[in-house]
């Protein structure tokens, strides 16, 4: 691994500036394997060489994936001059430079939202060549006509836009009238213009599972959590590979 600048690497993984990394380094808060560094240039190894800050290991991460249940009236987006972000709700201990939703729900719409600095890979799985399934739970104010359900299993036409077919069934609720509804791609207001068309009106939105990874249903409105490798891995196939 490519060696880096001490104060470089510990701003690297927090909302710590270099500045301030420098300055706690030459207090002699840092030990590298085992011998306090003073000097904020010291290059070294975060695959091999042991930090401690503070007393406490620093471990490096080169990106960082984290899965949120979005509240509602919080924006998809980095920063908002007006409105509060998803990355605004990421506690400090897992906030860093860089971080976005990979994909945004609209704001009233909640569940999950990944979050990451890994632009590579939100491209990967954003990408219209690889645009992954993204499934959802819309409630109505009356029940979709057959018709309108063949139309978007088949494919439904908005306009100009031809629609990529989406799976849609009903979900078996006493109280509410609650579809669950599989995208392949992310046009724009995409379920709640689908639903327009059909007559219904749509009352709320939740996003369950990116991928085949479901949202972890322990994650209270505005709570994240780190994904692990093999989460990771499961937003990226279909549910059925």
């Amino acid at each position: 691994m490519k060696k880096e600048r001490l104060d470089k690497l510990l701003s690297s993984q927090s909302m710590m500036s270099r500045s301030d990394a420098a300055k706690r380094i030459q207090r002699g808060g840092v030990t590298v394997n085992g011998v306090v560094v003073t000097d904020p240039s010291r290059k070294i190894d975060p695959g091999s060489d042991a930090v401690l800050l503070d007393g406490e290991p620093f471990l490096y991460k080169k990106y960082i994936y984290l899965m949120m249940n979005k509240p509602a009236g919080i924006v998809s987006a980095s920063r908002d001059p007006k409105e509060k972000t998803v990355v605004d709700l990421v506690p400090d201990s897992l906030r860093r430079p860089g971080l976005f939703p990979a994909g945004r729900l609209d704001k009233d719409t909640t569940g999950f939202v990944l979050i990451t600095d890994d632009g590579h890979f939100a491209h990967d799985i954003l990408s219209p060549r690889r645009h992954i399934d993204k499934t959802y739970l819309a409630e109505t104010d009356t029940p979709i006509k057959d018709e309108f359900i063949m139309q978007m299993r088949t494919g439904m036409t908005l306009g100009d836009e031809q629609l990529l077919p989406a799976d849609i069934e009903q979900v078996e609720s006493k109280e509410k009238i609650i579809y669950k509804i599989v995208l392949r791609e992310g046009k724009y207001h995409q379920i709640k213009r689908m639903i327009a068309c059909t007559g219904a009106t749509l009352l709320s939105l939740r996003r369950i599972r990116m991928g085949s990874l479901p949202i972890d249903e322990h994650l209270s409105p505005g709570e994240c959590r780190e994904l692990t490798p093999d989460e990771l891995t499961k937003i990226a196939c279909r549910p059925d590979e």
